[in-house]
């Protein structure tokens, strides 16, 4: 059991790194491209789709971390008014659906990204299947979120991240 939870926690993070990766190397070329458009009226033919797959990739992999740190969108105005026994169907329900969504871009993803595989991008020449790939990947990690969640494991790894606190880990 204690390898199994070493391997997911490798993988997550990796996962994370990624996902960070993803946003410092779309920071930079976009910051490249504005620096060397402005002072060297030049701009890098490759750097519009490379930003743009960064970009993609990021909001994808956000998503599933949003889902892990359990800071999506939810809605306290009713449920509070619910005993614990009937919120915590709610969460399982909730849990399920989530799983269902990720399923959802599992298998259409993979079938998406299958097609596309055929085509490539203009400017780098990668498969344009490259662009979709996130979305099976992304697909795994929220089903393995929202499983873990079903039966109660605890999927935070960031602790007080919640809006208007200053000592986020």
């Amino acid at each position: 059991m204690n390898f199994i939870k070493k391997t997911g926690l490798i993988i997550d993070s990796l996962f994370e790194n990624i996902a960070l990766l993803s946003l410092l190397g779309l920071v930079i070329i976009v910051t490249t491209q504005v620096m060397t458009r402005k002072f060297l009226n030049y701009v890098f033919f490759w750097s519009e789709e490379v930003t743009l797959l960064l970009l993609s990739w990021f909001a994808f992999m956000a998503i599933a971390i949003g889902f892990r740190e359990n800071i999506h969108l939810g809605i306290d105005a009713i449920t509070n008014f619910f005993s614990k026994r009937v919120n915590t169907i709610l969460d399982k329900v909730i849990h399920a659906s989530i799983f269902a969504f990720g399923l959802f871009l599992l298998v259409q993803g993979w079938d998406f990204t299958i097609l596309m595989l055929k085509s490539t991008l203009p400017a780098t020449k990668l498969p344009t299947g490259i662009q979709y790939l996130i979305m099976p990947i992304t697909g795994i990690m929220i089903c393995a979120y929202s499983l873990l969640q079903f039966f109660s494991i605890n999927t935070k790894r960031h602790h007080n991240i919640e809006e208007g606190n200053e000592h986020a880990d």
